[in-house]
């Protein structure tokens, strides 16, 4: 029997690639803004440029750093008080977004976000920022843009290599929304209808990275993700890479590419049902008596070796003496609702895992200690 309460965010999406002018200058019309503050760090400028060509904004801001530290969302938060800004336009990927949340967090300003990358920060209302070696997240309506403008013709600024990692981030939002604390079969059904979207997509864009029809395939689904991920919250995933991300200033995208499939190989042989779906999804349905869980790790580390994925967290900074650290900042994050219990045993053995780059099975967290 199902027995669950849903909540989907209100927010206008605007898909269309070459209308990001068209479609912004009708956002800050219909929303009757005068003021408005445009967020894009300098190597964004060209696209925010073209994203605002049809409207007058009041302040360029462009100090855009990874993880949102707080002395760069107070000093954008006064920029923005001090010219009495009434919008905020972000044209980026999750930093330039997240800075834009963080001015809305404090300042309560709508957001008109316009996506450049598959972060999908855009659709959710988390904000996270970062203050001594430590992310913090929340959650907040005041910090989901009112309007998300999708503009494929911008991802192609991505090379492959980081459509790759941009997207693998997206398609652990999905991993991470079917096990999550407010996992339901709604923000589930999302997160697999995701999952088929984003691996299509990527592949499509691995193969040629001017095919415009992958770039908005992959959009779509990191669109259907983050609004995954907006319902069911954190997971395990989301929980670790934080802790990498803002404690060891790991690469945002990087990491979750790479902690993605240990973090599956770690969950999935505890919910069976799950990971059958999320190995069809991913083109890669169990075969014959094949284990579920493992047809679902396998189907991942195809889909990852076919896009020449990244692997081990060694290759970022990370080393095996910020391991114990990482445990204990986990092991006090990680959600009650996850699959399988964590311990420091486990969760040591999945970073270990993760830092060298060991190829993921399901029996990563063997034996499964199931909730």
């Amino acid at each position: 029997m199902k027995n669950f309460e849903h909540i989907t965010l209100g927010q206008r999406v605007l898909f269309g690639s070459g209308k990001s002018a068209e479609h912004l200058s009708a956002e800050v019309s219909r929303v009757g803004a005068s003021r408005t503050m445009v967020i894009a760090s300098e190597f964004e400028r060209s696209m925010a440029e073209t994203a605002t060509a049809g409207i007058s904004p009041a302040l360029w801001w462009d100090e855009v750093v990874m993880h949102v530290p707080v002395e760069v969302a107070e000093r954008a938060r006064a920029a923005a008080v001090e010219h009495d800004i009434d919008l905020l336009v972000c044209v980026g990927g999750g930093s330039t977004t997240g800075l834009a949340k963080a001015v809305a967090l404090a300042t309560g300003i709508p957001i008109v976000a316009v996506p450049t990358t598959y972060a999908g920060s855009e659709a959710t209302n988390v904000w996270g920022m970062t203050e001594e070696r430590t992310k913090t997240t929340g959650v907040d309506d005041k910090v989901l843009p009112v309007t998300v403008i999708y503009d494929a013709e911008f991802t192609r600024s991505l090379p492959v290599e980081l459509s790759v990692s941009s997207g693998l981030n997206a398609l652990a939002h999905c991993i991470d929304s079917l096990w999550a604390p407010k996992a339901d079969p709604i923000n589930q059904a999302l997160a697999l209808e995701g999952s088929r979207a984003l691996a299509a997509g990527l592949a499509g864009v691995a193969a040629d990275p001017n095919d415009i029809d992958a770039r908005e395939e992959t959009l779509h689904g990191a669109y259907l993700a983050a609004v995954a991920f907006a319902s069911a919250g954190s997971g395990l995933h989301h929980k670790i890479c934080h802790v990498l991300g803002g404690t060891f200033n790991l690469p945002h995208a990087q990491t979750h590419a790479t902690v993605l499939p240990y973090v599956l190989a770690f969950n999935a042989p505890a919910v069976p049902d799950l990971a059958h779906r999320l190995a069809a999804a991913l083109g890669r349905p169990a075969a014959g008596n094949q284990d579920a869980a493992q047809a679902a790790v396998e189907a991942l580390n195809t889909l990852r070796r076919t896009l020449g994925a990244p692997s081990a967290l060694i290759d970022y900074g990370f080393t095996a003496d910020g391991i114990p650290e990482a445990v204990e900042r986990v092991l006090r994050a990680v959600p009650a609702s996850n699959p399988v219990t964590p311990t420091e045993e486990n969760i040591t053995g999945l970073l270990t895992a993760a830092l060298h780059g060991v190829t993921p099975t399901a029996a990563l967290a063997a034996p499964v200690e199931a909730r």
